[in-house]
């Protein structure tokens, strides 16, 4: 099966070159698409720079549900992995942790937690593994998911709930030594406190909405 790797990016110049360079290493990795959201900084430069990299730059913020739309929108590939463009310490074991379940049909999509990378983000991610944005999965959970484009920072409670709802089989996977920076590192503590306000606010809206408005099976 080909493997699409989806790296949503909003003003990650810092860090996205690292996520790339793991990427390429891995042999079960056949496309990589970098999505810039809206990014103001050198995200887009950065990412070209890298050569095989396919870029998407989007000139609006759509939020991670619309730069996972667009790249979806982009290939054919019939497992996608979605990662975060601000990891700390990414690795080709870890891409083949999140993969092999998918790839060798275990699983329909894998979710990756962080274990012994950092305290802060390791409790964080205990706490509500269902958030996790590193996962991989199978082309048709995404594409069942209507509202997918609108559902911002809510895209990984909506494919949660998605697999729980259809009973389908998904693997919790250990990803040691590995984090992410966190925004109050990024824009400084208080501006890192509202974007994260922000995001946890959307994810409430997207989660009262979908309750509300339960998708018709």
């Amino acid at each position: 099966m080909k493997v699409a790797a989806i790296i949503p990016a909003y003003n990650e110049e810092k860090t996205i070159g690292s996520v790339i360079t793991a990427l390429k290493s891995s042999s079960k990795v056949d496309r990589i698409i970098v999505v810039s959201d809206g990014s103001e900084d050198g995200t887009v430069n950065t990412t070209m720079g890298y050569g095989d990299v396919e870029v998407i730059e989007l000139l609006d913020n759509r939020g991670k549900g619309g730069a996972v739309k667009a790249g979806l929108d982009r290939c054919p590939a019939e497992v996608l992995l979605i990662l975060d463009a601000d990891l700390i310490g990414l690795s080709e074991e870890h891409i083949d942790l999140l993969l092999k379940p998918v790839l060798e049909g275990s699983a329909e999509m894998s979710v990756g937690v962080f274990e012994k990378g950092r305290i802060t983000t390791d409790i964080a991610q205990k706490m509500a593994p269902f958030l996790s944005g590193q996962r991989a999965l199978k082309r048709e959970l995404l594409e069942n998911i209507s509202d997918l484009d609108l559902s911002r920072f809510g895209i990984e409670v909506a494919l949660s709930k998605y697999v729980e709802d259809n009973e389908i089989n998904a693997e919790v996977v250990q990803l040691p030594d590995l984090s992410h920076v966190m925004k109050e590192e990024k824009l400084g503590f208080w501006k890192g406190v509202l974007a994260r306000a922000i995001m946890y606010w959307e994810i409430f809206k997207y989660v009262l909405r979908i309750d509300t408005h339960p998708k018709e099976k």
